[in-house]
């Protein structure tokens, strides 16, 4: 898949200058419909500039008139674009405007997603192993202003890429929670009682008579 260059301020350029829908824009933008209608309502990308993707190629006037009669109709990216791909590996990007925001990042997907691994984490929002460590025990120079915030709604990552990893982390644990099971499931009760030495003998019985005598 690619992506128009500078996906956000395009984002904020359609919405501004056009009438497609959030999910149209999101589709386009390589976004989740929440973060587009999130920067429509002025929560994320407040000093984002908008970027002309007509100006610079990436769309033509038709393009955005054909998909604005048609809601269900999705933007095609102009063949004399050079966009680029989606990135796939390695560890996010993030602006020095919004390294600030890790932190409260970081402490919201702790508390609300506890099955992400550290390496999710890490790969989710660009940061390190100990930043994270810190944050978990309190021990961040910062700590004391930290508030966990959505990462999604502060632009440090989109809903679809937090959605994956989430579904990931559950699938690993309901596997872990699986093998588990299987690990200490109890023996049948008929098992447990039928060990040899533990039902008495005649002899044994007699023996006790002989005592008691």
């Amino acid at each position: 898949m690619t992506l128009p260059l500078m996906p956000k301020a395009t984002a904020v350029w359609l919405i501004d200058k056009t009438a497609l829908t959030f999910s149209q824009i999101a589709a386009f933008c390589g976004m989740h419909p929440l973060e587009v209608q999130a920067i429509a309502d002025g929560e994320v990308a407040s000093g984002i500039n908008g970027y002309d993707p007509v100006k610079n190629n990436q769309l033509t006037s038709e393009e955005i008139a054909r998909c604005e009669r048609d809601s269900n109709a999705t933007l095609k990216l102009s063949s004399a674009a050079n966009p680029i791909p989606r990135r796939a590996k390695g560890a996010r990007y993030t602006p020095i405007a919004r390294r600030n925001d890790r932190p409260d990042a970081i402490a919201f997907l702790l508390r609300q997603f506890p099955q992400l691994s550290e390496a999710q984490i890490i790969k989710l929002l660009g940061t390190t192993k100990d930043t994270i460590a810190k944050v978990r025990d309190r021990q961040h120079w910062n700590s004391a202003n930290i508030k966990p915030r959505d990462p999604v709604i502060i632009g440090l990552c989109s809903q679809t890429d937090l959605n994956a990893a989430v579904h990931i982390a559950d699938q690993r644990l309901e596997k872990e929670g699986g093998a588990q099971d299987m690990r200490f499931t109890a023996p049948p009760a008929d098992d447990v009682n039928d060990v040899p030495g533990d039902a008495p003998t005649a002899d044994d019985n007699a023996s006790h008579e002989d005592d008691v005598a």
